[in-house]
């Protein structure tokens, strides 16, 4: 994981877009080798999580450019906006962002319904040349929040347990009436349908025990689309994004830089973040302190707080994984 990084540990800063009355938390994420780079990443999220989900992955990806992670509106303690939260809504939050920070060409990255805003803002601006797709949800086959309830509970069988508790901590920052707001517009959203006017270039990722999002939808998603490469991650599940973070950066970088094959299997080895160098019970705590820290932050609306912890949390993880080098 960490044989490319940096001498020093990424840069992080956190700021808010405000948008016709709500407003977006970016954490930007910026290293020495990325600052020279014109390349840029925007990481978007699921239903109820947030930019901690990247945690691992934006590290990552910021060997190779800088990386913009979202805490969309009424996620991660940002207030819940009265609008609909539909699809277009968060698409418009999204291109809010790009234009803030003039990001006329990132590669934009979604993971699960994260995956459905990507995809709309992929179909409304035609100049962004690359997608990746990440655990794309809904399939046409189960488009029941019952069904839908059962396949993540399937693939959480399969989630490390402190991702699993970093969901939960999510889903009650975000609030359960808000989260259930939300999940009536992602089983209507037409993904297929939307991906057929999509341009981009395409890469689609799903783990090999992802129910939510199954082999067959992907099929579909890759016939739909103009121009999509497919991947699957051997040993992961629904959370590619995090316990298998290296394969999915590694896929990332290669499919943007035109080097990997349409199709394709990675194994779990390949893809799996390694153990850290250093750690134990006081690297644990110190890493859950941080977080704590973080939520409560996010919780009472101080974003000096947010960034702290933040920052406070990729320094501890930085040094575990590099063996303390400075």
């Amino acid at each position: 994981m960490m044989a490319e990084v940096d001498d020093e540990p990424a840069d992080i800063d956190v700021e808010t877009v405000e948008f016709d009355g709500v407003r977006t938390r970016v954490t930007r994420v910026t290293t020495a080798r990325s600052r020279e780079s014109g390349r840029a990443f925007v990481l978007i999220a699921g239903i109820g999580v947030a930019a901690t989900y990247f945690d691992l992955l934006a590290p990552l990806l910021a060997q190779r450019g800088r990386v913009y992670a979202l805490d969309l509106p009424g996620f991660a303690g940002q207030r819940a906006p009265r609008t609909d939260p539909s699809v277009a809504f968060f698409a418009d939050q999204v291109e809010a962002v790009l234009d803030r920070f003039e990001l006329d060409d990132p590669v934009l990255l979604g993971h699960s319904f994260g995956a459905q805003i990507v995809t709309e803002v992929l179909a409304r601006r035609r100049g962004i040349r690359h997608g990746v797709l990440i655990g794309p949800v809904v399939n046409d086959r189960e488009r029941s929040l019952v069904l839908q309830a059962i396949r993540f509970a399937q693939s959480s069988f399969f989630e490390p347990v402190r991702l699993v508790l970093l969901a939960v901590s999510a889903y009650l920052l975000c609030g359960f009436a808000y989260s259930m707001r939300v999940p009536p517009h992602m089983m209507r959203y037409p993904v297929a349908a939307r991906l057929a006017h999509v341009e981009a270039r395409v890469l689609l990722i799903r783990g090999a025990r992802d129910f939510s999002s199954p082999r067959y939808f992907h099929s579909a998603l890759v016939a739909a689309a103009r121009d999509a490469s497919r991947w699957e991650v051997h040993g992961a599940a629904h959370s590619v994004i995090n316990g298998s973070a290296v394969g999915v950066a590694e896929l990332t970088n290669a499919f943007v830089a035109d080097a990997l094959p349409r199709r394709g299997q990675m194994s779990e080895a390949e893809a799996r973040v390694p153990d850290p160098a250093y750690g134990g019970i006081a690297l644990v705590w110190r890493a859950a302190r941080y977080r704590v820290q973080e939520w409560f932050s996010a919780r009472e609306g101080d974003e000096v707080g947010v960034e702290h912890a933040k920052e406070s949390h990729a320094a501890v993880m930085w040094r575990a994984f590099t063996g303390g080098r400075r």
